[in-house]
């Protein structure tokens, strides 16, 4: 079994298609979260390898407030454990987004819709 990775995104099609070009790239989804708060929870019962992260998730269709984004999340997950695996996937490719996400603890970023070979450099880089 490769690498273990828990993908959060609040789009169930998105997580869909992150979790096949994850196993496309010989590791293992062991768990899928739609928020935040779910992620947090995911990371410290399963302890995965990669976490795959979204930036900006909605519940209902609202936007979630910034307390409680990805980079939030990323925040937490690192508090945790300052050596997770943490690769941004998210549409906003704002240079400031990417820098406050990689402040916060990610290790790389990919922009939605991503290449798919760029998404398989940047899981490369966590094997």
């Amino acid at each position: 079994m490769g690498k273990t990775v828990l993908v959060v995104d609040d789009s169930k099609f998105m997580r869909a298609v992150v979790r096949g070009e994850i196993e496309r790239n010989g590791c293992t989804v062991v768990a899928e979260a739609d928020c935040s708060d779910a992620a947090v929870e995911k990371y410290k019962e399963l302890k995965p390898d990669i976490v795959t992260m979204d930036i900006t998730m909605t519940v209902d269709g609202h936007t979630i407030g910034r307390s409680s984004n990805g980079i939030d999340a990323i925040k937490q997950i690192i508090d945790y454990d300052p050596e997770a695996k943490i690769l941004v996937v998210s549409a906003m490719g704002q240079k400031c987004y990417v820098i406050e996400a990689i402040e916060a603890g990610a290790k790389d970023f990919v922009i939605k819709p991503f290449d798919e070979v760029r998404f398989a450099e940047a899981l490369a880089h966590f094997k």
